[in-house]
């Protein structure tokens, strides 16, 4: 299975694993999955981190790659693809982030995983965090 995280999912697996389901757990062990985390959430982790708004250890620079490697997850780029795609979604919501995300899963048939309900509105294969 290829699963896109959500920008929460992927700060969740770094600091609070309990607080993701069992069955989330273990789809980013196993290692028949590719778990991948979009630029566009390390645009966001990055935003809110400048802003005061989120606390880490490291600077983004220094957090993002090397948990993504001690993780086993592969970066997601995002391509004209996927930023043309957002044109088509329904405006179920406004977080640019969000859109793009859902845009990526859709384009590359992505199953994402996150909390936020407002995902399951849109034609996109959701696993709840």
């Amino acid at each position: 299975m290829r699963v896109l995280l959500d920008t929460h999912t992927f700060l969740w697996s770094q600091s609070s694993w309990s607080r993701l389901s069992g069955d989330t757990q273990a789809t980013l062990i196993d290692p028949q999955n590719t778990v991948l985390l979009s630029s566009a959430s390390a645009w966001a982790i990055a935003l809110k981190y400048s802003a005061g708004t989120l606390e880490l250890p490291a600077p983004p620079a220094e957090y993002i790659r090397p948990r993504m490697g001690l993780s086993g997850l592969s970066p997601l780029t995002i391509e004209h693809r996927h930023t043309c795609a957002v044109a088509d979604l329904p405006l179920h919501h406004r977080d640019p982030f969000d859109r793009l995300l859902i845009a990526q899963a859709t384009v590359d048939r992505l199953v994402i995983i996150t909390a936020d309900e407002v995902f399951r509105r849109y034609d996109v294969e959701v696993m709840p965090a």
